[in-house]
């Protein structure tokens, strides 16, 4: 491409894309060479991503073999609810990749990393009941994408003592990544090496730092990917995430690039609204097997979901802000209703979509059963209605284990205990009685009953109230109890032990005032 259609932020201005690509590949492979500390690439599929990884690709195939001695390892983190179709490109992705490398002789070794399982989204929300994340309760990120791969990185620390990290972060991001970024080159201590301020021990290598999306676009587009991909199939991916299906290369500052097109999770809800799967669904009509993704992701996203929630804390105390009730996580109906709604689009996409997603799974069945287990087990909802509702929504028989110890009491049991109890107390009632029947039921075949006191006393303090309204009105009674004992208490500290009398110092009156 001639200079005079390249961006004026470009990398590639001044010398041109070839001279900018020759000194790239020789200092990736001068710090390749300078040690053996092992490399690990974060490898997303997205554009920028692909660009670092076959820089690093064309590096070291153009090394002797005899030099290909230090292994890169490749790390791609499936949060296990990421859009499907870039799921999909990513996890054969990873295969070609492997399979490319060995073929190459490259000690290049891809790795698919996941959450554990009590970590992930599914186990969280419908599980435990965590509400769907926002910005002031971010609990998935954390979980789901940073935990794995830094916990593989932690091991390669462990076992060579440092690791290099390859990353395709780019300082044209944002304004914020590029002053992180900035401030960062300050610190180098070798090379283009920068700390890794949340790993001890790990250096950050980002080698296309300075490139813009368009230099991002004209590399993927003119260099051919090494391991057998066709980078126009990601530029169309991408290209099918933006609004207006438009996705230029080489444009002035004034023209959107379709770099900005964001994928990420399908449930993302700290994001307005899911761009790229809307913009994919509106501009194909073979992704409209999408629309119940989109579907539930809305639904998680109801600003006020107070309703589908307990106004008890995880905790099963009641604490308030402004007077009111800060709710906790969902309620059993709507766990129940969360997983009924998921598993029943994962059986409609399977029916009604294309050969690709005829086995898609939106949850697993390790999933489920840690989900089942928390029901039953943590919660006491012993009527485990898991298998049932799986049961309605997909038309098969549960795949998993039976759990019969867990159950102090059959289902025709449970229907009588809630009629016998009565709805006057709302749930709360039910609830009560029910965890106190489990809590007695499992230390009954303990040889030592230690605890058993605790648990019931716990499940009385959390389930004793009338309804909500008891509750909170209980709840302000104790906090205004609080203040006046916090009140006399204070009053107290400023009475003379000898004398019975009030001593104010200067400063108590002033306190005091």
């Amino acid at each position: 491409m001639s200079r005079a259609k390249t961006s004026r932020n470009s990398a590639f201005a001044d010398g041109g894309m070839s001279a900018v690509l020759d000194s790239l590949i020789e200092q990736v492979q001068n710090l390749y060479l300078a040690d053996r500390i092992p490399w690990v690439v974060g490898y997303s599929g997205g554009k920028d991503s692909t660009a670092t990884l076959q820089l690093v690709w064309m590096a070291l195939e153009a090394l002797p073999q005899a030099q290909r001695t230090k292994q890169v390892h490749v790390i791609s983190t499936d949060t296990l609810v990421e859009n499907p179709v870039v799921a999909a490109w990513v996890s054969h992705s990873l295969e070609l990749i492997g399979q490319r490398a060995e073929k190459a002789n490259l000690p290049i070794n891809p790795h698919r990393l996941t959450p554990k399982i009590t970590d992930t989204f599914w186990v969280n929300l419908i599980g435990r009941g965590y509400p769907a994340p926002r910005p002031k309760f971010r609990w998935c990120t954390e979980r789901l994408k940073i935990n794995p791969s830094n916990d593989f990185i932690r091991r390669m620390v462990r076992k060579h003592g440092e690791a290099i990290l390859v990353l395709g972060t780019r300082k044209a991001e944002s304004s914020g990544r590029s002053a992180r970024m900035t401030s960062l080159e300050g610190g180098r201590i070798r090379d283009q090496l920068s700390q890794n301020s949340n790993l001890p021990n790990s250096l950050v290598y980002s080698p296309i730092e300075d490139w813009t999306n368009d230099d991002v676009w004209l590399f993927l587009m003119q260099r051919p990917n090494p391991w057998g991909y066709n980078n126009k199939d990601l530029l169309t991916m991408y290209q099918g995430a933006s609004s207006d299906g438009e996705c230029p290369l080489v444009v002035d500052t004034s023209t959107p690039s379709c770099g900005d097109s964001r994928f990420g999770c399908w449930t993302c809800t700290l994001v307005e609204k899911d761009k790229s799967m809307s913009a994919m669904i509106q501009n194909d009509e073979e992704k409209e097997w999408m629309r119940p993704l989109l579907d539930i992701r809305n639904e998680l996203d109801e600003t006020d979901d107070r309703s589908k929630r307990d106004f008890r804390r995880m905790n099963g105390t009641v604490q308030l802000f402004h007077d009111a009730p800060i709710h906790g996580p969902y309620l059993q109906e709507w766990r129940e209703a969360w997983l009924n709604k998921l598993l029943e689009a994962q059986t409609y996409i399977r029916q009604e979509g294309p050969d690709n997603v005829a086995n898609i799974e939106l949850i697993t069945l390790e999933e489920m059963e840690e989900i089942r287990r928390i029901w039953v087990v943590e919660k006491h909802e012993f009527e485990d209605s898991l298998p049932m509702i799986y049961e309605k929504a997909v038309g098969e028989p549960y795949p998993g284990k039976p759990m019969d110890d867990h159950l102090p009491l059959g289902s025709d049991d449970v229907r009588l205990l809630r009629e016998i109890v009565g709805d006057s107390g709302g749930s709360l009632h039910f609830e009560l009685v029910r965890e106190l029947l489990d809590i007695e039921q499992r230390h009954r075949a303990m040889s030592r009953r230690a605890g058993l006191f605790d648990a019931l006393e716990a499940a009385l303090q959390k389930g004793f109230y009338d309804d909500r309204e008891d509750a909170v009105a209980r709840a302000r009674t104790n906090r205004a109890r609080r203040k006046g004992e916090d009140r006399d208490e204070s009053l107290n500290s400023l009475i003379d032990a000898e004398t019975g009398m009030i001593n104010l110092t200067p400063v108590d009156r002033k306190a005091k005032a």
